[in-house]
């Protein structure tokens, strides 16, 4: 299994929790960044929003691909995924700034590639946000421009969305840096089986991730791609007991009255097409991430990763609050033995 952490650009993950002890800046995100390599992490997830999802609009978040320039000029190891939205970035320019971070990197970047979801925040910032079909024609279009310039000397393309014309992007990546993506509708997984490496998942337990990965391993093989790696999103609380741990789990999870973010969680629910519907319970932690239960003892921790190993996953995208001090705790007492 390959562990990695979601750096913490909203400043925290809890959304039932105000202060958590780590703010979004870029001192925080840097010491954390070069203290994960030291202690076992592979690789760290650097979402994108403009707006703070997790505490409220109007507190700060970090810009994502400012942040992965920086921690690539800062680290030696880890993979750095950065998630990247279509509708924000014109094709042909960010094809030209990720390789240029990608050579800072040493060839350590990868693309987690989202399909908005989060309509108000595109109008915010004047951006086109088009349906949920649209949204994965758009993504399709904008990787095909994108891996074009990556592998082409000059690149022209015509489409719906995009236009190049004898297009250069040099330098180019050193390596073809992984595409991840997630999605649960038929056309998020079509577009996935057809043009990415990666599949990535929000939190659930083995018996329905298990399916997950057989499917896309089915479908994949169907269309003669090579292999595909699976990862998933997961909040983890380890503790020395289990009481331990699920004290802490009820901290987390109480809800006293509905936070300033719950309107942007609600937005999110009505803008995606997920299997199941979420309980209000779980908004306290972000993209399912409790789901997979991984709130108990190190024993406990390890065996349930094991069980996720055998269904086919390959990564544990992590989050942890306070993300410092429990990124030590689980890297001591789960990773390293």
């Amino acid at each position: 299994m390959r562990y990695g952490y979601w750096m913490p650009v909203f400043g925290g993950w809890l959304r039932n929790v105000g202060d958590e002890g780590m703010t979004a800046s870029w001192d925080y995100a840097r010491d954390l960044a070069v203290r994960a390599e030291q202690i076992g992490y592979d690789l760290t997830l650097i979402a994108e929003l403009n707006l703070n999802d997790i505490k409220g609009i109007e507190e700060p978040a970090l810009d994502a691909w400012s942040t992965a320039a920086a921690i690539a000029a800062v680290t030696r190891t880890q993979e750095i995924m950065v998630a990247v939205r279509p509708n924000f970035h014109q094709p042909a320019l960010f094809a030209k700034a990720a390789a240029n971070i990608d050579h800072i990197s040493g060839g350590r970047l990868s693309l987690n590639v989202v399909s908005s979801w989060w309509a108000d925040e595109a109008r915010q910032y004047g951006l086109q946000f088009d349906q949920h079909d649209d949204r994965y024609a758009r993504t399709s279009e904008w990787l095909d421009v994108v891996r074009g310039l990556w592998s082409e000397e000059k690149f022209s393309f015509e489409g719906q969305f995009y236009r190049t014309e004898d297009a250069i992007c040099a330098p180019k990546p050193l390596h073809a840096p992984v595409i991840y993506a997630g999605g649960e509708s038929e056309t998020a997984k079509a577009m996935i089986t057809g043009r990415c490496d990666a599949y990535v998942m929000h939190g659930d337990p083995v018996a329905a991730i298990a399916p997950k990965i057989a499917d896309m391993k089915r479908r994949r093989a169907e269309a003669g791609g090579s292999p595909m790696t699976f990862g998933m999103a997961a909040y983890a609380i380890v503790r020395d007991t289990e009481a331990e741990a699920k004290r802490d789990l009820e901290r987390i999870t109480t809800v006293a009255e509905l936070p300033a973010g719950y309107a942007n969680f609600d937005q999110w629910l009505s803008g995606t097409q997920l299997e199941r519907e979420l309980r209000i319970q779980e908004y306290s932690v972000s993209n399912r991430g409790l789901r997979p239960n991984l709130v108990g003892t190190p024993e406990q921790l390890k065996e349930r990763i094991a069980e996720y190993e055998a269904a086919g996953l390959d990564l544990l995208l992590l989050q942890m609050s306070p993300q410092a001090e429990e990124m030590e705790r689980f890297a001591a007492q789960v990773i390293a033995p």
